[in-house]
């Protein structure tokens, strides 16, 4: 055990961490999990409600059947590169589509990062197969994460992830968030004029809608705060984007496959998306997969005849080859069919949610609950009239209370300039009653023990 420990903190580079903490303290180093629960290098469990730290373990720890169908998989055929077709990848593209009607065409990739970038990349070549190049631009909202990479940071509407990355890709520019919460329009919800969609008009009239490609947003922000749109949002968002003919592109990294109670979380509202780009819980965290889904209008542009130029897509993922990640794709999709567990995520998210409304009601400092099956925030303020927000100092000891007490949950981390003050929930999809009484409980055990210092 210390010799692991000790080569961890020699040689591994942790995500979002200053490492300068394990200078008087060791990594967390998670050893094994079996069904909503880990067990790090020191014995202690946890009960995860994060499904893996980032929304990825949606069918939960130690599902022999996916693992086992990975290895006979891989020891048939591991990899050929995707201008070749294989066998996992045509039935898992098959089956996806299935879920997804409207949609036509799987481009496979490795990250949610790389999928996103593959849409923007198909955008930007629209613009040239279309005309001139000129409509090339992305429009993307306030809050709203799509990836690490420089361009998917371009398109990303949180300053603290941006900060030190600069300079962006240029084309890339926002328009407001949907936080009833905190109403960028200092509006009421059911007073007002959907505000927060109508602006998406205004961005694309103030960059030239002859120069705007797409948009692209997530159903429900995630890692900004855990935010749903209210329903008349979304039918605004495609109405606008129908009348400046912009593409419209779902982000469904962290909702797709479930997480809502849906199969994807934009089939909680009236839209219907020309992309939608997915990862995480695609293959449950068992494999590296990621897709970028379009309609067959957005793919037949891309055969149609033209110039000697070749309008095909040309772009390569180097892993979208491998069949270890359609492989467990298939078989997160027969399990979450078999144990009817987006029944399971509505049941448990009504549950989780009257939980949470409780806390409010009992602790002053929690100022808004929200979310959508089983993906919830819990926004802390120092004053309920006045909205002010907690710092991310008082979410980081209350994460870190819950992780003494057993229970992982996450929190925005270092995201935004005042808004790093929401406790996020994402239990994996076969959570259970009794879990969910834990998760409320643990998190209350853990309010009642670190009040708020004023």
């Amino acid at each position: 055990m210390s010799e692991i420990i000790a080569s961890d903190k020699k040689h591994v580079w942790h995500h979002l961490t200053q490492h300068s903490v394990f200078d008087s303290s060791d990594p967390m180093i998670i050893e094994s999990g079996e069904g909503m629960r880990v067990t790090d290098i020191n014995g202690k469990t946890f009960l995860d409600a994060t499904s893996g730290g980032v929304w990825s373990v949606n069918v939960g720890y130690g599902r022999t059947e996916i693992a086992d169908a990975v290895r006979d998989q891989l020891l048939k055929m591991c990899y050929f590169a995707n201008s070749a077709g294989n066998v996992p990848a045509a039935e898992y593209a098959a089956a996806l589509i299935d879920k997804m009607p409207g949609m036509s065409r799987v481009y496979f990739s490795n990250s949610g990062s790389e999928a996103n970038e593959k849409a923007y990349k198909m955008v930007r070549q629209l613009a040239h197969i279309n005309g001139n190049g000129e409509k090339y631009k992305i429009i993307y909202r306030d809050r709203d994460y799509h990836g690490t990479t420089i361009g998917a940071l371009s398109s990303t509407g949180q300053a603290e992830r941006r900060e030190q990355y600069g300079p962006f890709v240029p084309g890339f520019s926002s328009f407001s968030h949907c936080c009833c919460y905190r109403c960028p329009f200092g509006k009421t919800y059911g007073e007002c004029n959907i505000e927060c969609a109508q602006d998406l008009e205004r961005a694309i009239l103030e960059e030239g809608p002859e120069t705007v490609g797409s948009v692209v947003l997530e159903p429900i922000t995630a890692g900004g705060g855990v935010i749903p749109p209210v329903p008349e949002y979304f039918p605004i968002i495609q109405e606008i984007c129908k009348k400046y003919d912009v593409l419209l592109h779902i982000d469904e990294v962290v909702c797709g496959l479930g997480r809502t109670g849906t199969w994807f979380g934009y089939q909680n509202y009236d839209v219907k998306p020309d992309f939608v780009t997915m990862a995480k819980g695609v293959a449950s965290g068992y494999a590296a997969i990621s897709c970028t889904v379009t309609t067959e209008a957005v793919f037949e542009k891309f055969k149609a005849p033209a110039s000697e130029r070749m309008p095909y897509f040309r772009d390569i993922s180097t892993f979208g080859g491998c069949t270890a990640g359609p492989t467990a794709g298939l078989k997160t999709l027969e399990i979450l069919e078999r144990e009817e567990l987006l029944s399971n995520v509505k049941k448990m998210g009504t549950y989780l949610m009257e939980g949470l409304h409780h806390l409010k009601n009992r602790f002053p400092v929690i100022g808004d609950v929200r979310g959508k099956g089983l993906f919830a925030g819990i926004e802390l303020v120092t004053d309920r009239e006045s909205k002010t927000p907690a710092p991310e100092s008082y979410a980081v000891q209350i994460a870190g209370a819950c992780a003494k007490n057993g229970l992982l949950i996450g929190r925005t981390n270092r995201s935004f300039d005042l808004f790093n003050n929401t406790l996020c929930l994402s239990p994996a999809l076969i959570a259970t009653k009794g879990d969910i009484e834990e998760i409320v409980s643990i998190i209350e055990r853990s309010f009642e023990a670190t009040p708020l210092q004023n």
